[in-house]
């Protein structure tokens, strides 16, 4: 079973497409392309709320610093 050649992927094209009709595959491209919004606006979302937990944690230490230098004076 070699390589196909661009005459083969294109009968299975049209046999997909004869199958399916455009409608229904355009639909299904349209979901497929909504799945991977979704999932990069997720993954973005977990990244955003680590570096905001991460600041929060930098600015509770340099305040706790600031405190401690301000009660040896």
């Amino acid at each position: 079973m070699g390589s196909f050649s661009i005459w083969h992927w294109l009968i299975v094209l049209v046999i997909v497409m004869l199958v399916f009709g455009t409608k229904k595959l355009g639909n299904i491209g349209g979901d497929l392309g909504k799945a991977v919004k979704g999932f990069k606006d997720g993954v973005k979302g977990e990244e955003d709320k680590a570096a905001t937990e991460a600041k929060q944690v930098a600015d509770k230490v340099t305040v706790d610093v600031e405190a401690k230098e301000k009660t040896k004076l």
